[in-house]
């Protein structure tokens, strides 16, 4: 095997740990070019699309990639921000907000972030990572509820990385933190903010990614700890069961998904004669085509036009800071029994200045 040139050891080089955010990624620009580099990396990852490969080559390759890329160009130019893609956006300020939480709480510890699909590459980070010294790292996928789509894709991604490189830190993964109690008061308090500057409507629309219904039966528990989010969400709001309904978007494809679909139950209810409509996603960390875009603007319409009279999307956490503090509490607590301090104790601006330091001495080995 030929492993992946990397700085030589140091004797004596003392352990440092590090935490690599991971959301799920974007294409570089809203052009059909760059969506269709992105989406053939995405659609062709076995865990997303489980078909035979040559079959789903073929599908890929012959019709997807040649209709899809154009159509989705449009849809993220109608969500881009001037200075890039709101997921990328979102997770580097969800990365910086976590360093500076670590950094104050005293740790020593790195914070970076990539994306499973696009750039930046969870290899590269990891390289960049064990260059500045990282010998310790905690992978924290950005998905609240597992899905072997989701998570098992990065826990895949760094394993592939693993076998790469000849000298691999010890590594850690955060499967998933759907019933953490700190992020589930941050998606309330967002909630009852929104509540308060807004108005509140008859039901409360808790839509999640949708997958494949065949994965519930093939063991995956993302289903399962779907509706426990949204239980516990809907216990911290003081919602009775008929004050808010679970849904699932995003279906691909012909085969059965996880039900109820979002935008044909928004449509009944609107028919039902529910004439306000709030929307979370509580499946994402970080605002994306599938929040701003596909609920935020499609399930907005639909509902409209089916008679319903306002829809009001809620976002996602982003950089909120009782969320960022979640995600602190949530890295701090898999963190234990590994070196987060140093022997003095550094906080504040001596960290900040020891990071760049360490970043530095990274990019230039």
């Amino acid at each position: 095997m030929n492993f992946a040139p990397e700085p030589a050891y140091r004797h004596g080089q003392p352990e440092r740990s590090a935490v690599l955010l991971v959301n799920l990624g974007t294409p570089d620009a809203p052009t059909p070019a760059a969506l269709r580099r992105y989406l053939a990396e995405f659609l062709w990852d076995p865990r997303v699309v489980e078909i035979p490969r040559p079959l789903w080559w073929l599908i890929l390759h012959g019709v997807i990639l040649r209709l899809r890329p154009a159509k989705s160009a449009a849809k993220y130019a109608s969500i881009w921000a001037a200075d890039g893609s709101p997921l990328l956006l979102g997770t580097r300020g969800q990365a910086e907000g976590l360093q500076a939480l670590l950094d104050a709480r005293g740790h020593t510890v790195l914070v970076r972030f990539a994306m499973r699909y696009g750039q930046p590459a969870i290899a590269a980070e990891l390289d960049a990572l064990k260059a500045a010294g990282a010998t310790r790292i905690l992978v924290l996928p950005l998905y609240p509820q597992y899905a072997a789509a989701t998570t098992g894709s990065v826990v895949d991604a760094v394993g592939a990385w693993a076998r790469r490189s000849r000298r691999v830190p010890e590594l850690r993964f955060v499967n998933h933190y759907h019933d953490d109690p700190a992020h589930i008061a941050a998606l309330a308090a967002s909630v009852r903010e929104h509540w308060a500057a807004h108005g509140r409507g008859q039901k409360l629309v808790m839509s999640f990614h949708g997958v494949p219904a065949r994965s519930l039966a093939l063991g995956d528990p993302y289903h399962c700890e779907c509706h426990v989010t949204a239980r516990l969400l809907a216990q911290a709001l003081g919602l009775s069961a008929d004050g808010y309904i679970v849904t699932f978007q995003s279906r691909l494809g012909r085969a059965q998904w996880l039900e109820p679909y979002t935008e044909p139950t928004v449509q009944r209810l609107a028919r039902e004669g529910i004439r306000q409509l709030d929307a979370i996603c509580p499946g994402f960390a970080t605002d994306n085509l599938e929040t701003l875009e596909e609920v935020g603007m499609e399930v907005r319409d639909a509902f409209l036009a089916a008679g319903g009279e306002r829809f009001a999307y809620i976002p996602c956490l982003n950089t909120r800071a009782d969320g960022l503090a979640a995600l602190a509490d949530l890295a701090e607590r898999h963190l234990q029994g590994w070196p987060t301090r140093s022997d003095s104790g550094p906080t504040g601006e001596a960290l900040a200045a020891q990071r760049q330091r360490a970043l530095a001495q990274g990019a230039s080995d």
